[in-house]
């Protein structure tokens, strides 16, 4: 049944490749990159070596292979005064001993957006909205933007030191009448060589991902290797972890980039947490579009509420963006991971 999956997948990347004008963007999949929970996100997005919770399926699946009990996150997003709508959801649980399964969702969206292409009283043809000229304001709809993102999760731990993972990933985009589909894979790995240090790598697009839109045309999201760091530090009655990440891409990025060596581009992460008494966070980073990020959670019984803010431009013309996310954790006796 495997092989026949992976031989279907093979046979439809091909045949869109083939039959249809390929195209490959640089910022084909950047809605995948503007990351999900209150805690990366408040760490300046420096979280794929400490990935170890059901949002791992979206910053290092690997990660997934920590839960012990079965976890719920959800995450809401509004930017540019409330004209984006960013919106993630993800369930994980634990599998036998040592496996993880999870799913995660992601949309970006802009909502309600005026269509004016049938509304335009065009007196000389030309189909531009000319001095003497009007809309017909009775002909005006609307439409939508969104692009949605399904992560179907598998990690497993394969020593004490060593875990991996890969997603299966659905791409779905729709701007109006005109759609697309696409699908592509991510492989992770966490590496714990000693006590409190991780190491984390996320290669995503891994294959590169297709993306094929109803009117004939195919686009390609270039892999990103997605690289980091961390160690936690036992302070006072809590813990301190200093985090960093860099994003290697491959799509000749010379200006929208913090370094690039020819094609290849780097971008960096950096970000603190303290959590004393595993009862009260707060964080502060530094993420790949030169922002500063702070953000602050709180842990109640099987409840965690984490939250993170960023300012989008100094002159706060763009608006500020408030991230909250919710996770779940069913930590009972009767939902704890079975060891064999």
């Amino acid at each position: 049944m495997k092989k026949l999956f992976l031989t279907l997948v093979f046979f439809f990347v091909l045949s869109k490749v083939f039959s249809q004008s390929v195209s490959v963007g640089k910022y084909s999949g950047e809605f995948l990159a503007i990351g999900v929970g209150g805690r990366a996100l408040g760490m300046g997005s420096a979280f794929v070596a400490i990935a170890n919770d059901v949002s791992a399926g979206y910053w290092n699946p690997a990660g997934l292979a920590q839960l012990n009990y079965p976890q719920m996150m959800l995450m809401h997003d509004e930017r540019f005064a409330g004209l984006v709508n960013y919106n993630f959801g993800a369930v994980s649980f634990p599998y036998k001993s040592d496996m993880s399964l999870g799913f995660s969702v992601i949309r970006l969206g802009v909502d309600g957006i005026p269509d004016t292409r049938n509304a335009l009283i065009d007196l000389n043809g030309n189909r531009i909205l000319d001095d003497n000229e009007n809309l017909d304001y009775s002909k005006i709809t609307e439409f939508n933007y969104a692009d949605w993102a399904f992560l179907f999760s598998f990690a497993k731990r394969y020593s004490e030191k060593l875990l991996y993972g890969a997603n299966l990933k659905v791409i779905k985009r729709d701007i109006a009448e005109f759609g697309a589909w696409g699908i592509g894979f991510d492989i992770g790995a966490i590496y714990s060589p000693v006590e409190n240090l991780f190491l984390g790598a996320n290669f995503q697009d891994i294959t590169t991902t297709i993306v094929a839109w109803d009117n004939g045309t195919t686009q390609l999201i270039s892999p990103t290797l997605k690289v980091g760091a961390a160690y936690q530090f036992k302070i006072f009655n809590g813990y301190l972890i200093p985090a960093f990440d860099v994003d290697v891409r491959f799509e000749n990025r010379k200006f929208a980039s913090m370094m690039n060596v020819g094609p290849v581009s780097f971008d960096f992460h950096s970000g603190i947490e303290y959590t004393y008494d595993n009862l009260i966070s707060i964080r502060l980073g530094y993420n790949d579009v030169k922002q500063f990020t702070f953000g602050a959670g709180l842990v109640l019984p099987k409840l965690n509420i984490d939250y993170s803010f960023v300012k989008f431009d100094r002159q706060g013309e763009l608006g500020n963006t408030h991230r909250i996310s919710l996770m779940l954790t069913l930590q009972e006796p009767k939902y704890q991971r079975t060891l064999d």
